[in-house]
Protein backbone atom coordinates (compact mmCIF):
# COMPACT_ATOMS: atom_id res chain seq x y z
CA UNK A 1 0.00 0.00 0.00
CA UNK A 2 1.78 3.54 -1.30
CA UNK A 3 0.99 6.50 0.56
CA UNK A 4 -2.14 7.93 -1.19
CA UNK A 5 -3.65 4.51 -0.68
CA UNK A 6 -2.91 5.17 3.10
CA UNK A 7 -4.74 8.63 3.20
CA UNK A 8 -7.87 6.89 1.42
CA UNK A 9 -7.85 4.41 4.03
CA UNK A 10 -8.12 6.77 6.94
CA UNK A 11 -11.51 6.49 8.05
CA UNK A 12 -10.97 2.73 8.56
CA UNK A 13 -7.88 3.10 10.43
CA UNK A 14 -9.09 6.20 12.66
CA UNK A 15 -11.09 3.53 13.76
CA UNK A 16 -8.39 1.41 14.45
CA UNK A 17 -6.71 3.66 16.49
CA UNK A 18 -8.99 3.99 18.75
CA UNK A 19 -7.37 1.14 20.19
CA UNK A 20 -3.74 1.16 19.28
CA UNK A 21 -3.13 4.83 20.37
CA UNK A 22 -4.11 4.63 23.74
CA UNK A 23 -3.72 1.08 24.47
CA UNK A 24 -0.32 -0.28 23.19
CA UNK A 25 2.24 -0.18 25.95
CA UNK A 26 6.17 -1.71 25.81
CA UNK A 27 8.91 -3.60 26.46
CA UNK A 28 11.78 -1.17 26.79
CA UNK A 29 10.45 -1.10 30.31
CA UNK A 30 12.55 -4.25 31.39
CA UNK A 31 13.83 -4.86 34.63
CA UNK A 32 17.08 -4.54 35.92
CA UNK A 33 19.44 -7.61 36.30
CA UNK A 34 20.93 -6.28 40.12
CA UNK A 35 17.72 -6.32 42.44
CA UNK A 36 19.97 -4.40 44.68
CA UNK A 37 20.56 -1.63 41.72
CA UNK A 38 16.68 -1.84 41.07
CA UNK A 39 15.53 -0.71 44.87
CA UNK A 40 18.69 2.13 44.65
CA UNK A 41 17.63 4.03 41.59
CA UNK A 42 13.75 3.67 43.06
CA UNK A 43 14.36 5.08 46.63
CA UNK A 44 16.97 7.75 45.15
CA UNK A 45 14.02 8.77 42.56
CA UNK A 46 11.38 8.95 45.88
CA UNK A 47 14.32 11.41 47.68
CA UNK A 48 14.50 13.16 44.40
CA UNK A 49 10.75 13.83 44.15
CA UNK A 50 9.08 14.47 47.30
CA UNK A 51 8.03 17.35 47.58
CA UNK A 52 6.70 17.21 43.58
CA UNK A 53 4.62 14.50 45.10
CA UNK A 54 3.74 16.52 48.24
CA UNK A 55 2.68 18.93 45.79
CA UNK A 56 -0.22 17.59 43.55
CA UNK A 57 -3.40 19.19 44.85
CA UNK A 58 -5.75 17.86 41.41
CA UNK A 59 -5.82 13.93 43.34
CA UNK A 60 -3.89 11.53 44.72
CA UNK A 61 -0.13 12.31 44.98
CA UNK A 62 0.98 11.68 41.23
CA UNK A 63 3.70 12.41 39.02
CA UNK A 64 4.17 11.76 35.24
CA UNK A 65 7.18 11.46 33.54
CA UNK A 66 8.06 10.39 29.87
CA UNK A 67 10.24 10.81 26.24
CA UNK A 68 9.87 10.15 22.79
CA UNK A 69 12.80 8.72 21.26
CA UNK A 70 12.71 7.39 17.60
CA UNK A 71 9.98 4.89 16.99
CA UNK A 72 9.57 4.10 20.97
CA UNK A 73 7.44 6.40 23.58
CA UNK A 74 8.36 5.97 27.26
CA UNK A 75 6.03 6.86 30.41
CA UNK A 76 6.97 6.66 34.37
CA UNK A 77 4.15 6.89 36.58
CA UNK A 78 5.51 7.36 40.39
CA UNK A 79 2.70 7.88 43.43
CA UNK A 80 2.48 7.04 46.93
CA UNK A 81 0.16 3.76 48.18
CA UNK A 82 -1.85 4.27 51.40
CA UNK A 83 -1.06 0.62 52.40
CA UNK A 84 2.51 -1.51 53.95
CA UNK A 85 4.35 -3.04 51.59
CA UNK A 86 3.96 -5.77 52.26
CA UNK A 87 0.37 -5.58 51.41
CA UNK A 88 1.12 -4.52 47.97
CA UNK A 89 3.61 -7.27 47.15
CA UNK A 90 1.11 -9.95 48.53
CA UNK A 91 -1.40 -8.99 46.34
CA UNK A 92 0.47 -8.12 43.00
CA UNK A 93 2.38 -11.05 43.22
CA UNK A 94 -0.49 -13.00 42.13
CA UNK A 95 -0.32 -13.30 38.12
CA UNK A 96 -4.45 -13.75 38.26
CA UNK A 97 -4.69 -10.49 39.69
CA UNK A 98 -3.21 -8.39 36.66
CA UNK A 99 -6.25 -9.66 35.17
CA UNK A 100 -8.88 -7.97 37.65
CA UNK A 101 -6.34 -4.73 37.22
CA UNK A 102 -6.16 -4.13 33.80
CA UNK A 103 -9.59 -5.09 32.85
CA UNK A 104 -10.35 -1.88 34.43
CA UNK A 105 -8.81 0.40 31.68
CA UNK A 106 -11.68 1.14 28.99
CA UNK A 107 -10.17 -0.80 26.13
CA UNK A 108 -9.27 -3.93 27.84
CA UNK A 109 -12.14 -5.78 27.28
CA UNK A 110 -11.29 -9.14 29.12
CA UNK A 111 -7.87 -10.83 30.61
CA UNK A 112 -7.13 -13.87 30.87
CA UNK A 113 -4.25 -16.04 32.52
CA UNK A 114 -2.49 -19.71 32.49
CA UNK A 115 0.50 -21.10 33.71
CA UNK A 116 2.20 -22.59 30.82
CA UNK A 117 5.60 -24.67 31.14
CA UNK A 118 6.16 -22.84 34.89
CA UNK A 119 5.80 -19.59 33.59
CA UNK A 120 2.59 -17.28 33.44
CA UNK A 121 0.97 -16.06 30.44
CA UNK A 122 -1.56 -13.44 30.41
CA UNK A 123 -4.18 -12.62 27.17
CA UNK A 124 -5.08 -8.62 26.86
CA UNK A 125 -8.34 -8.26 24.68
CA UNK A 126 -8.41 -4.66 23.50
CA UNK A 127 -10.63 -2.58 21.63
CA UNK A 128 -12.59 0.14 21.67
CA UNK A 129 -14.03 2.21 24.55
CA UNK A 130 -17.64 1.03 24.10
CA UNK A 131 -18.54 -2.68 25.02
CA UNK A 132 -17.60 -5.29 22.65
CA UNK A 133 -17.68 -9.19 23.23
CA UNK A 134 -14.23 -11.00 23.27
CA UNK A 135 -14.98 -12.41 19.76
CA UNK A 136 -15.21 -8.76 18.16
CA UNK A 137 -11.62 -7.65 20.16
CA UNK A 138 -7.65 -8.50 19.01
CA UNK A 139 -5.70 -10.19 21.85
CA UNK A 140 -1.93 -9.87 22.76
CA UNK A 141 -0.26 -12.33 24.79
CA UNK A 142 1.84 -10.97 28.00
CA UNK A 143 4.14 -12.44 29.72
CA UNK A 144 3.88 -11.98 33.59
CA UNK A 145 7.51 -12.52 35.23
CA UNK A 146 8.03 -11.94 38.70
CA UNK A 147 11.61 -10.30 38.72
CA UNK A 148 12.30 -9.54 42.35
CA UNK A 149 10.49 -10.44 45.28
CA UNK A 150 12.13 -9.71 48.32
CA UNK A 151 12.52 -7.76 51.80
CA UNK A 152 11.60 -3.63 50.98
CA UNK A 153 11.66 -4.12 46.87
CA UNK A 154 9.54 -5.63 44.73
CA UNK A 155 9.99 -5.52 40.56
CA UNK A 156 7.42 -7.33 38.29
CA UNK A 157 7.12 -6.64 34.38
CA UNK A 158 4.31 -7.72 31.52
CA UNK A 159 6.24 -8.09 28.74
CA UNK A 160 4.52 -8.82 24.85
CA UNK A 161 7.11 -9.49 22.00
CA UNK A 162 3.98 -7.92 19.72
CA UNK A 163 1.14 -6.53 19.33
CA UNK A 164 -1.70 -5.08 17.30
CA UNK A 165 -0.80 -2.84 13.66
CA UNK A 166 2.64 -3.35 13.64
CA UNK A 167 3.93 -2.84 17.05
CA UNK A 168 6.25 -4.42 19.38
CA UNK A 169 8.13 -4.84 22.26
CA UNK A 170 5.01 -3.94 24.30
CA UNK A 171 5.85 -4.04 28.10
CA UNK A 172 4.48 -2.91 31.57
CA UNK A 173 6.71 -2.98 34.92
CA UNK A 174 5.80 -1.79 38.24
CA UNK A 175 8.51 -1.87 40.82
CA UNK A 176 7.21 -0.87 44.59
CA UNK A 177 9.43 -0.05 47.90
CA UNK A 178 8.10 0.63 51.46
CA UNK A 179 8.21 3.72 53.37
CA UNK A 180 7.57 4.95 56.41
CA UNK A 181 4.55 5.07 58.21
CA UNK A 182 2.87 1.73 56.30
CA UNK A 183 3.29 3.64 53.23
CA UNK A 184 4.46 2.47 49.33
CA UNK A 185 6.09 3.92 46.71
CA UNK A 186 5.06 2.30 43.62
CA UNK A 187 6.06 3.17 39.96
CA UNK A 188 4.80 2.38 36.88
CA UNK A 189 6.29 2.42 33.23
CA UNK A 190 4.60 1.88 30.23
CA UNK A 191 6.11 1.65 26.60
CA UNK A 192 5.88 0.48 22.91
CA UNK A 193 7.69 0.82 19.52
CA UNK A 194 5.42 1.29 16.85
CA UNK A 195 5.88 0.60 13.14
CA UNK A 196 6.47 3.51 10.10
CA UNK A 197 3.07 2.62 8.61
CA UNK A 198 1.41 3.44 12.00
CA UNK A 199 3.26 6.84 12.54
CA UNK A 200 2.15 8.11 9.54
CA UNK A 201 -1.49 7.48 10.29
CA UNK A 202 -1.03 8.03 14.28
CA UNK A 203 0.59 11.91 12.93
CA UNK A 204 -2.46 12.57 11.19
CA UNK A 205 -5.10 11.22 13.90
CA UNK A 206 -3.61 13.59 15.86
CA UNK A 207 -3.43 16.54 13.92
CA UNK A 208 -7.42 15.95 13.34
CA UNK A 209 -9.55 13.87 15.16
CA UNK A 210 -7.24 13.37 18.09
CA UNK A 211 -5.98 17.01 18.31
CA UNK A 212 -7.87 17.79 21.79
CA UNK A 213 -6.53 14.67 23.83
CA UNK A 214 -3.51 15.81 25.89
CA UNK A 215 -1.29 14.15 28.52
CA UNK A 216 0.22 14.97 31.94
CA UNK A 217 3.61 16.67 31.42
CA UNK A 218 3.19 20.61 30.69
CA UNK A 219 4.82 22.10 27.73
CA UNK A 220 3.65 25.80 28.07
CA UNK A 221 0.78 28.18 29.09
CA UNK A 222 -1.44 30.15 27.44
CA UNK A 223 -2.24 33.31 27.38
CA UNK A 224 -4.39 33.43 30.96
CA UNK A 225 -1.22 31.51 32.16
CA UNK A 226 -3.12 28.17 32.30
CA UNK A 227 -0.86 25.01 31.30
CA UNK A 228 -0.64 23.52 28.03
CA UNK A 229 -0.38 19.94 27.98
CA UNK A 230 1.94 17.56 26.06
CA UNK A 231 -0.78 16.08 23.07
CA UNK A 232 -0.24 13.09 20.51
CA UNK A 233 1.57 9.35 21.07
CA UNK A 234 3.28 11.03 24.01
CA UNK A 235 0.14 11.90 25.16
CA UNK A 236 -1.97 9.06 24.59
CA UNK A 237 0.30 6.96 26.07
CA UNK A 238 0.71 8.70 29.13
CA UNK A 239 -2.95 8.75 29.62
CA UNK A 240 -2.77 4.77 29.20
CA UNK A 241 0.08 4.55 31.72
CA UNK A 242 -2.63 6.47 34.20
CA UNK A 243 -4.98 4.75 33.81
CA UNK A 244 -3.20 1.49 34.53
CA UNK A 245 -1.70 3.30 37.66
CA UNK A 246 -5.05 3.85 38.85
CA UNK A 247 -6.39 0.44 38.04
CA UNK A 248 -3.27 -0.90 40.47
CA UNK A 249 -4.75 1.73 42.97
CA UNK A 250 -8.32 0.68 42.91
CA UNK A 251 -7.48 -2.89 43.41
CA UNK A 252 -5.58 -2.14 46.79
CA UNK A 253 -8.54 -0.16 47.87
CA UNK A 254 -11.03 -2.75 47.75
CA UNK A 255 -8.94 -5.75 49.08
CA UNK A 256 -10.42 -5.10 51.74
CA UNK A 257 -13.92 -5.68 50.76
CA UNK A 258 -15.95 -9.01 50.64
CA UNK A 259 -15.02 -10.60 47.50
CA UNK A 260 -18.04 -10.75 46.21
CA UNK A 261 -18.24 -6.83 46.20
CA UNK A 262 -15.19 -6.29 44.99
CA UNK A 263 -15.81 -5.68 41.28
CA UNK A 264 -18.31 -3.42 41.74
CA UNK A 265 -16.28 -1.29 44.34
CA UNK A 266 -13.13 -1.45 41.85
CA UNK A 267 -15.07 -0.09 38.89
CA UNK A 268 -16.29 2.76 41.23
CA UNK A 269 -13.42 3.18 42.25
CA UNK A 270 -11.50 3.46 39.19
CA UNK A 271 -14.35 5.90 37.67
CA UNK A 272 -13.60 8.02 40.50
CA UNK A 273 -9.86 8.00 40.71
CA UNK A 274 -9.82 9.36 37.18
CA UNK A 275 -12.13 11.49 37.12
CA UNK A 276 -9.72 14.07 39.43
CA UNK A 277 -7.92 14.19 35.78
CA UNK A 278 -11.11 14.67 33.53
CA UNK A 279 -9.23 16.20 31.18
CA UNK A 280 -7.16 13.91 30.52
CA UNK A 281 -8.83 10.62 31.12
CA UNK A 282 -12.45 11.18 30.80
CA UNK A 283 -13.67 9.72 27.47
CA UNK A 284 -17.07 7.92 28.76
CA UNK A 285 -19.91 8.82 31.28
CA UNK A 286 -20.30 6.69 34.68
CA UNK A 287 -23.32 4.94 33.71
CA UNK A 288 -21.78 3.71 30.41
CA UNK A 289 -18.21 2.67 31.96
CA UNK A 290 -19.94 0.42 34.62
CA UNK A 291 -22.43 -0.91 32.38
CA UNK A 292 -19.74 -1.66 29.64
CA UNK A 293 -17.38 -3.21 32.58
CA UNK A 294 -19.84 -5.00 34.25
CA UNK A 295 -20.71 -7.26 30.72
CA UNK A 296 -17.39 -7.45 29.97
CA UNK A 297 -16.24 -8.54 33.69
CA UNK A 298 -19.42 -11.64 32.84
CA UNK A 299 -17.26 -12.62 29.28
CA UNK A 300 -14.02 -12.48 31.41
CA UNK A 301 -15.10 -14.60 34.09
CA UNK A 302 -16.74 -17.19 31.04
CA UNK A 303 -13.34 -16.53 29.26
CA UNK A 304 -11.05 -17.60 32.87
CA UNK A 305 -13.72 -20.72 33.25
CA UNK A 306 -13.24 -22.35 30.06
CA UNK A 307 -9.17 -22.29 30.55
CA UNK A 308 -9.58 -23.69 33.67
CA UNK A 309 -11.75 -26.37 32.56
CA UNK A 310 -9.52 -27.07 29.20
CA UNK A 311 -6.41 -27.77 31.83
CA UNK A 312 -7.90 -29.88 33.86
Amino acid sequence: MNHMDKIRDLPKLFRLLIAAAIILAAGSASALENPQQGAEILLETYHRNMARLEKSSSGPPLLVESFERDDTVHVDVYGIFDYPFSSVATALKVPANWCDIVSLHPNIKACTNREVADAWLLTFYLGKKIYQPPEDTRQVKYHYRNVVQQQGYLDITLNADAGPYGTRDHGMRFEALPLDGGKTFVHVSYAYSDSAALRLVIKIYFATLGRDKVGFTVIGTDRNSKPIYIGGPRGAVERTAVRFYFAIQSFMNTLHYPEESRFSMRINEWYALTSRYGKQLLDLDKKDYLTFKTKEQTNQVILQQQIDTSLR
